[in-house]
């Protein structure tokens, strides 16, 4: 789960570090920063209480940005940001939020992040971004160096960001923030929440339905503390956060996707809407198209591993006589499911669910079959 740090490295703290030490919690370096992996009550009860109440996270770490488009225009700012990524800007309504990837000339993914179009007339030409930690500073300068003249990147280091998800999060939300309650999923609204200024989207990265909060850095510590006095609520470490994401089948940046990978090689076909598909112009474009026409060589793929054992990222995956045919990229075991599961890459002659293969534990061969994702339901609200 944690990315190495050096020793002599400084880890960065979140405006919410505070809140998570004075309750127990155990810190690991994540991306850079000192981060909760759990609170007291442990990984396997904060993962449950997600999946039946609302748990807050703090992804305080990822980076948020905006793209400001100097003549005010939509068109000006999404023709810019389409340049970089595959997803239509273009007809991304007033608040509305998306999902995309940052790409290579060889149309590998340098981060996925992302996008949405605030739904306030005063911030016509501007899109908000939300990358991952870990990436922050090369996508920004990635950004940065490819922007045409009048397009220009803000950094918004002094906000913090609070996701609450799982099912209770909406009725949670709507006593602090009224409005909350009539969003759909990949909405997003400038609000007040507890009185206070926030961008929310009604989005997340646990399957579950909830929210993404965006807030001055100086007021996140007043605003946890206000979702937190709810009884609903518990505050859920990067340990639980992993497991409910590979659970509902979500790519981790790093893991499941990285410059070495194609979105349509990643199952992330519906991340790219049909005009970008047909009129490409993004980087990479000739092979993505091609491998939408002809199918990938290699495709992400569920793995649900007979018995109890979990298989971790980098297990070789083999045909039961022998051959290998992919890797393992994320792995663990599953509190919803209740036994082990996994995902990562195969050949194609062997991604379709119910094929028999083996993942290479420890040396040992383990049986396990293609699974279809999410492992468990995606609760969005629609």
């Amino acid at each position: 789960m944690a990315e190495p740090v050096h020793a002599d490295e400084t880890l960065l703290k979140t405006p919410l570090h505070a809140e998570h030490v004075a309750v127990g919690a155990r810190m690991v370096p994540f991306a850079g920063y000192d981060m909760p992996v759990q609170y007291p009550t442990g990984i396997l009860t904060e993962h449950n209480w997600t999946r039946e109440h609302a748990g807050l996270f703090d992804v305080s770490h990822m980076g948020q940005a905006l793209l400001i488009a100097e003549d005010k225009s939509h068109e000006t700012v999404a023709r810019a940001l389409e340049t970089l990524i595959p997803a239509d800007i273009l007809n991304l309504k007033p608040g509305q939020q998306r999902y995309s990837q940052l790409l290579d000339d060889k149309g590998g993914i340098l981060d996925d992040l992302m996008v949405s179009r605030s739904a306030d007339e005063g911030d016509s030409g501007r899109l908000m971004l939300v990358v991952n930690a870990s990436m922050k500073d090369a996508d920004y300068a990635h950004i940065q160096a490819h922007l045409p003249n009048g397009v220009t990147l803000k950094r918004l280091d002094d906000r913090a960001l609070i996701a609450l998800q799982g099912p209770k999060a909406v009725e949670v939300m709507a006593k602090l923030a009224p409005e909350t309650a009539g969003m759909t999923f990949m909405a997003a609204r400038t609000m007040k929440v507890a009185g206070l200024d926030c961008h929310v989207s009604r989005s997340g990265y646990t399957g579950e339905d909830g929210f993404e909060i965006s807030v001055p850095a100086d007021k996140a510590a007043e605003l946890w503390r206000a979702i937190l006095a709810d009884s609903e609520v518990k505050p859920i470490g990067l340990g639980a956060r992993d497991s409910l994401r590979l659970e509902a089948g979500l790519c981790l940046y790093g893991h499941d996707i990285d410059p070495t990978t194609s979105p349509i090689e990643a199952g992330l076909i519906w991340s790219i809407q049909k005009r970008r598909r047909e009129e490409g112009g993004f980087p990479g474009a000739a092979r993505i198209q091609q491998e939408i026409k002809d199918g990938p060589s290699r495709v992400r793929v569920g793995l649900k591993p007979e018995g109890r054992a979990p298989a971790r990222e980098g297990a070789i995956i083999a045909t039961p006589d022998g051959r290998e045919v992919g890797i393992v990229t994320s792995g663990g075991f599953g509190p919803t499911v209740n036994g082990p599961v996994a995902m990562g890459y195969v050949s194609r002659d062997v991604s379709s669910v119910g094929t028999d293969l083996h993942l290479v534990v420890r040396g040992k061969p383990m049986p396990a079959k293609v699974a279809a994702m999410p492992f468990a339901p995606h609760r969005y609200k629609r």
